[in-house]
């Protein structure tokens, strides 16, 4: 779909550091951060990205937008192109991809104190997000979830072997030891309970 002409809404977003010279006075950093990501956009609202990006993808869209904010300090650029993907600039220079993984799945915590809800079987949403160093693709990332998924997804997390425990904690530690090996551009993972639970 990606390939395609289409159109979507994007979130950009950024982090910087102002000189302390830099500001008329204390407070108003985040009117003057929103109000440069603001006139670094509003070229690209409403338009054919195309005429501004020959590849309008969601690194080239990230790297044209930091071009833009006219300031020394930015620590991250950040473009969403779904709720699920986007990409993250650093002021390293590498850029991160990232997609969220959503799946539903049982688990009880066997060592909470007793009467906490956790430690009887109850199930719920969880949602994995994977961020890997280009040139990973959103493609490599699926292919690299798509098996996790399948054990995972609508099954009993304390049956897994190596989830006995299956905290978010474990859980992340579990994945990771089963991408890092296939993906070495995998840099960090996120896992969360959603709002399902």
């Amino acid at each position: 779909r990606e390939h395609r002409l289409h159109g979507h809404s994007f979130l950009a977003r950024v982090w910087a550091r102002f000189p302390p010279n830099d500001l008329l006075f204390p407070g108003i950093e985040t009117d003057v951060l929103a109000e440069r990501l603001q006139m670094a956009v509003t070229p690209l609202n409403y338009t054919l990205l195309n005429g501004h990006l020959p590849v309008p993808t969601d690194e080239n869209l990230t790297h044209w937008i930091r071009a833009r904010l006219g300031m020394v300090k930015v620590e991250r650029v950040g473009v969403q192109s779904t709720c699920d993907q986007g990409t993250d600039w650093s002021q390293s220079g590498s850029v991160h991809l990232w997609r969220r993984f959503p799946f539903e799945a049982a688990h009880q915590l066997p060592y909470v104190p007793p009467g906490h809800p956790c430690g009887r079987m109850h199930g719920h949403g969880f949602a994995v997000i994977l961020h890997a160093r280009l040139p990973a693709s959103y493609e490599l990332l699926e292919t690299q979830w798509a098996p996790l998924h399948e054990q995972l997804h609508l099954n009993c997390l304390n049956e897994l072997p190596g989830l006995e425990n299956p905290t978010s904690e474990q859980l992340a530690a579990w994945l990771w030891q089963r991408v890092k090996p296939q993906l070495p551009a995998l840099s960090w993972g996120t896992v969360y309970e959603t709002e399902t639970a």
